[in-house]
């Protein structure tokens, strides 16, 4: 039974839920509940879509500091791969996943936040990434996808700084998609999370993925990538169900059966 992280799911929707008082910090042990709560919604079949919350009042302020303060080069080497991936987890969930930011998203509260597909945020939200200020980088694939996501020079300004940013500019910018009332963060991640619970699972995971990895390469890879899941959906059966009941009723009227 996890202690920090739980997997909650309700008509079709599954929340990663964080709840490591004061500030959700990521110590080792919230990273592998978070790894083992992506892979509980990447399997199980009554999750459609995923929200990522660290409840009313704070997100994720980033790692715990006083367990990293004392690890060597040789600890940190050994571990880093562990951390990098337990805060992508949500990246690989092939479902449609969304953030719900309030308080603050810091350091590794906002790289696990990069992960997921889209990012809410409450009109009083601060993100960033600090680790400059104290003489590191980010290390859970901040300069990776914030670089990805807002650009390179907007990417720089915010990771050599290490300032907080505020909700508006971060929409401005594109680090978040959506702001809201800091009350209404969760059900507007749920919102927008909902529309997916009766959608055709197979069609948005290779969606996601052709997305996803086409972004990673050059575009003439990225169109193989593109045939190649788009090929693979004439294998499904939600294939056979959307276009006969496109043709028999027109569209958005199928009742899929994510297979």
């Amino acid at each position: 039974m996890a202690e920090f992280v739980t997997l909650e799911v309700s008509d079709g929707i599954g929340t990663i839920r964080l709840d490591r008082p004061p500030m959700n910090a990521l110590n080792r042990q919230v990273q592998e509940e978070i790894r083992d709560a992506a892979r509980e919604a990447t399997v199980r079949d009554d999750v459609k879509a995923v929200i990522v919350y660290g409840g009313e009042k704070v997100f994720a302020a980033g790692a715990d500091i006083k367990e990293m303060a004392d690890l060597s080069y040789v600890q940190m080497s050994k571990i880093i791969d562990d951390l990098q991936s337990a805060l992508g987890a949500v990246a690989d969930i092939p479902k449609p996943t969304v953030a719900a930011l309030t308080g603050y998203a810091l350091g590794g509260g906002l790289e696990l936040a990069l992960g997921a597909d889209r990012r809410i945020a409450g009109d009083n939200v601060k993100v960033g990434t600090p680790e400059v200020l104290l003489g590191i980088i980010p290390g859970g694939g901040g300069t990776q996808r914030l670089a990805r996501l807002v650009g390179p020079s907007k990417a720089k300004d915010i990771v050599f700084t290490g300032r907080f940013v505020g909700a508006d500019e971060a929409k401005s910018i594109g680090l978040v998609d959506e702001v809201v009332a800091p009350d209404a963060v969760y059900d507007a991640a749920r919102t927008w999370a909902s529309q997916f619970t009766k959608g055709a699972g197979r069609a948005l995971a290779a969606a996601k993925a052709a997305i996803d990895q086409g972004l990673d390469t050059d575009l003439d890879t990225g169109l193989k990538i593109e045939q190649h899941v788009f090929a693979g959906l004439f294998a499904t059966e939600d294939r056979t169900i959307g276009m006969k009941s496109f043709i028999e009723n027109g569209p958005g009227k199928a009742e899929f059966l994510g297979k």
